[in-house]
């Protein structure tokens, strides 16, 4: 098969013959028809996730059509076109019997624990449990946003902010992950406002929703800047981006009994971040984890795509082809392009 590949942390990733993977028994293989390409996929690439193991082909957010299926499989045949969250469960574990499938202590993630989708396939084990079946009405590259970006805004935002119409939400970074949340808090009838340090930026996320925007490179105060436009604080907060600033503003900015849910990932010293203690005592504020969700869970989105109600397809930037997924991926942490680079031509 034809794949990225790269053989040490920031070097620059090749486009390789590699021999074609063969499923497991409680796997499938499924032909690659769109990745997406995700700051996760830098992170890795940069050396910060310990879970890859070199050589590495990477990516994690993909839909396709299965081609082959181990014996054990039940619920899947070749042909079906399918999606698969980024953080997939092993199926036998407790948290996998209660449902949550998102936190298993035997979770993989294509692209991080095993090689992953900027190929033309990719292995998933565990496919009864893991997989998602598409219909024709949800494309290959708009269900590539699915798997990592816009399923874990949903699940942040729905789950576990449990956000309400009519409530005020701040989103802290427009990039893939906070473009699809204010896409949802809008759909759900919320108040979404965006947060960024582009202009650019901040006018897509009108197009996809925000009622206010806050330009953060020229704003002395993000947080008052909030709680003015909401007048006393947002009752929902998202940190999109993963820094020590956007964590402490997002905790910041919320009025009393507000939630703050953390999506971006905060890698090494800015996982120490600065939390106001003192306010969520006195506040009584709430503050979540999100990581991922879970497949069984994705019916809820795909009823919202058919209905007309979301459109993950708008959030995609350009649709690119493998060898041109080199650059976007080596680039993501000082690229401004808007919204979603999916990788759709991997022939």
């Amino acid at each position: 098969m034809k794949a990225m590949f790269y053989d040490r942390f920031g070097r620059l990733p090749t486009i390789e013959t590699l021999p074609d993977p063969s499923p497991s028994e409680e796997g499938v293989v499924i032909e690659v028809g769109a990745t997406g390409v995700c700051r996760s996929d830098w992170h890795g690439w940069m050396g910060h996730d310990p879970d890859i193991k070199l050589p590495h082909v990477p990516g994690h957010e993909l839909a396709g059509r299965v081609v082959a299926a181990g014996k054990r499989v039940r619920r899947f045949r070749n042909g079906d076109r399918v999606t698969v969250p980024f953080v997939s469960g092993c199926g036998h574990c407790v948290e996998c019997h209660s449902g949550n499938q998102q936190v298993c202590p035997n979770q993989f993630q294509p692209g991080f624990t095993h090689w992953g989708s900027f190929a033309q396939y990719v292995a998933i084990d565990f496919a009864d449990t893991n997989l998602v079946a598409l219909s024709d009405a949800v494309d290959d590259t708009a269900a590539a946003s699915l798997g990592c970006r816009f399923a874990t805004s949903f699940r942040a935002l729905v789950d576990q902010a449990k956000l309400k119409s009519g409530e005020w939400i701040a989103i802290h970074g427009c990039g893939g992950v906070g473009l699809s949340a204010i896409m949802i808090a809008a759909a759900l009838g919320a108040n979404p406002i965006a947060i960024d340090l582009s202009e650019d930026k901040l006018a897509f996320a009108r197009k996809c929703g925000a009622v206010a925007t806050i330009d953060a490179s020229g704003t002395d105060d993000v947080v008052e800047a909030v709680r003015d436009i909401t007048g006393g604080g947002a009752h929902v907060s998202m940190d999109a981006l993963g820094q020590q600033t956007t964590c402490f503003n997002s905790i910041q900015n919320l009025r009393r009994r507000g939630r703050h849910v953390q999506v971006g990932l905060m890698v090494g010293d800015q996982g120490l971040a600065r939390i106001p203690m003192a306010r969520v005592i006195a506040y009584e504020l709430e503050i979540y984890g999100s990581h991922g969700m879970q497949a069984w869970r994705y019916d809820a989105i795909l009823a919202m795509i058919e209905t007309g109600r979301i459109e993950p397809g708008k959030l995609i930037g350009r649709r690119i082809s493998l060898e041109d997924g080199v650059e976007a991926l080596t680039t993501m942490d000082r690229a401004g392009a808007l919204g979603i680079s999916v990788i759709a031509e991997l022939g």
